[in-house]
């Protein structure tokens, strides 16, 4: 499965035919929505000066036409030329049977993304006594063998020369590994930024993080609409100070066919209601504030809640919004954005532990991921912050307001 499925939302845009494509996208077409001006180094500030007068607005002039001209033709896109319309019968003919072949490609490919799915269901299964195994060391449950730790040394080997064995007559330790999953899903760089202090005293309980496949039974259950394939997310935890579940749940449906892009496409996600305890609820803030009656003059203490940023939000996921409420303008366009996105950065996360966390949770602990997601910093190279005064200074260069 791609860690990118698409959101669903479809745009009814025309495709371009060879009366109104250009040759080259106008930037309008690129996402520019007004032209950029080069800036003039102290390099070539010289040679910018020779420039006629004529020759200024012989160039204004002709950068004008182009931008029209850009611009006539990126309103073209996603509008009909008259070009399919204008063409004969016979033509037109074909070009319906071409969309008969192409919807069997479609089934073919929907298929084919299903048989995929049953396939990683397979090998879920034979994976979780690799799982439980896994589990079982961390939480101390069973030591790890000297089998297993040989192993994992000649992995260390291969990925480090310089890596040092252990001593041969080490004995594991009986505790396994403490905050394993804290520290794996803080080496993930978009879970880092929503997991607070506060979190991580929570977290520290989490004993194990699980992923099941829905059958059409559990999809039915989940969703008013049967047969939605999708998957569950399983965070296990320990007693702790703050909620009383012993299993948190996020499960994320799809829709059941196939999107254009050639992947599923995300339909919604459903959590866990956690069940916290007394003043321990991580997702609100509480403020106590000073009331004063106006007949008594007497005052007293309240204590209000409100939101507070916490990983935790993370089972009480967006809602998207619905066509009928696009419709009727029950949205404005900054809410449909800020909800897109919420909706976006909350499946990616999912799809990040289904993919990458669950399978390589060593290496997230480790932090041999990073290396994979781009953060290697093992080149040896240090950074500090420079202060913007000390560099001008360095520089031998004073900064004006006019400049």
């Amino acid at each position: 499965m791609s860690s990118n499925v698409p959101i669903s939302g479809g745009n009814s845009i025309t495709a371009p035919t060879p009366q109104n494509t250009p040759l080259n996208q106008a930037p309008i077409a690129l996402g520019l929505s007004r032209p950029t001006v080069p800036d003039i180094s102290e390099d070539n500030e010289g040679e910018a000066s020779a420039v006629t007068d004529d020759d200024g607005v012989a160039g204004i002039e002709q950068g004008m036409l182009n931008l029209m001209v850009q611009g006539k033709l990126a309103g073209l896109l996603g509008r009909s030329s008259g070009y399919i319309e204008s063409l004969p019968v016979e033509v037109k003919a074909n070009i319906e049977a071409l969309k008969g072949v192409q919807e069997k490609q479609n089934d073919l490919h929907n298929q084919y993304k299903k048989e995929c799915l049953a396939l990683e269901k397979k090998y879920l299964e034979l994976t979780k006594p690799l799982y439980e195994r896994r589990n079982a060391i961390i939480t101390g449950k069973s030591a790890a063998t000297s089998e297993e730790i040989l192993a994992g040394e000649s992995v260390s080997k291969k990925d480090d020369e310089e890596y040092t064995p252990l001593p041969s007559d080490v004995t594991p330790s009986s505790s396994g590994i403490p905050e394993f999953w804290l520290t794996a899903l803080r080496n993930h760089v978009g879970l880092n930024e929503i997991i607070t202090d506060r979190d991580a005293e929570a977290l520290k309980s989490l004993v194990d993080i699980r992923l099941e496949y829905l059958n059409q039974d559990d999809a039915a259950k989940a969703s008013p609409t049967e047969g939605k394939p999708g998957f569950k997310l399983l965070f296990q935890f320990g007693p702790n100070d703050f909620f009383e579940d012993e299993v948190l749940e996020k499960t994320y449906l799809y829709q059941e066919e196939v999107g254009y892009s050639g992947d599923f496409v995300y339909d919604r996600a459903i959590g866990t209601e956690i069940k916290w305890k007394e003043d321990k609820d991580l997702t609100k803030e509480f403020e106590i504030k000073k009331q004063r009656n106006k007949n008594t003059n007497r005052t007293r203490l309240v204590r209000k809640a409100r939101p507070a940023e916490s990983f935790f939000n993370f089972f009480s996921p967006p809602v998207p919004p619905t066509d009928e409420g696009i419709e009727n303008g029950d949205y404005d366009e900054e809410e449909l954005a800020d909800i897109e996105e919420k909706l976006e950065i909350d499946y990616q996360i999912g799809e990040d532990l289904k993919e990458k966390i669950i399978p390589h949770a060593v290496d997230y602990f480790t932090g041999k991921a990073l290396e994979y997601e781009g953060f290697d910093e093992s080149d040896g190279e240090s950074f500090e912050d420079i202060d913007e005064e000390d560099e001008d200074e360095e520089d031998g260069s004073d900064v004006s307001d006019s400049d």
